[in-house]
């Protein structure tokens, strides 16, 4: 549950936008996003002056936001750099959370939507790499290893859920292109017990990601 993995981007990445309450804990990273404004007084987890009412009224002040609710439309558009469980190196469990207010604590690693309520996102052109449990996981038509119309280079598309796509089909907006196929890969580690000893003969053998080059097609 590792999500996105950044390998070649180029440029840096954004980590003030502040994530829609509703799904800021269901990001695992390598979701498409994009932004949209909601009342403060409707999503106020972020812990940033622009939530503690005193710069204007809220019935005037809105927030802008980061989702992964896509519609016709809507840009600019990113990848997100999120996760909570096994994201990266594991710090443990961290009480407190998202503005102060997790009092049970969860497993977490360098995101930054547990600790501030914001979604680190990318929109800068580049390779990067995203696990298999955040992509369209339809065997036939989805980003999956017997999807045998795959090829390097093939367009990939978002849905409105932003999850990534090579079926032009389930795109969110006219099968706007916003990254292409480049394979799929294991982990890289060298220390994990080999595949073939731990897989079934038809099992995915340690695939755990797909590579990408991020760059919307306009």
């Amino acid at each position: 549950h590792m999500a996105l993995i950044v390998k070649f981007p180029n440029g840096r990445p954004y980590g003030t936008l502040d994530g829609l309450d509703a799904q800021v804990s269901s990001f695992k990273g390598g979701e498409v996003v994009t932004l949209t404004s909601v009342a403060l007084a409707a999503d106020i987890s972020a812990a940033d002056s622009a939530s503690d009412g005193y710069l204007l009224p809220s019935s005037v002040l809105k927030r802008t936001v980061v989702t992964k609710t896509l519609a016709s439309g809507k840009r600019p558009l990113f990848l997100a750099d999120e996760g909570t469980t096994y994201y990266g190196t594991v710090f443990g469990k961290v009480v407190g959370g998202t503005a102060g207010k997790d009092v049970a604590g969860s497993q977490v690693g360098p995101g930054t939507a547990n600790r501030s309520g914001k979604i680190t996102c990318w929109d800068a052109p580049g390779i990067y790499a995203v696990t298999l449990d955040a992509v369209d996981t339809n065997a036939s038509t989805g980003l999956t290893l017997t999807n045998t119309s795959l090829d390097a280079g093939s367009p990939l598309y978002a849905t409105t859920a932003g999850i990534l796509t090579p079926n032009a089909a389930s795109s969110f907006e006219a099968s706007l292109v916003v990254a292409r196929f480049m394979g799929f890969e294991t982990s890289g580690s060298h220390v994990n017990t080999q595949p073939k000893f731990a897989s079934a003969l038809n099992s995915n053998k340690g695939i755990r990601e797909a590579v990408i080059h991020w760059e919307v097609e306009t």
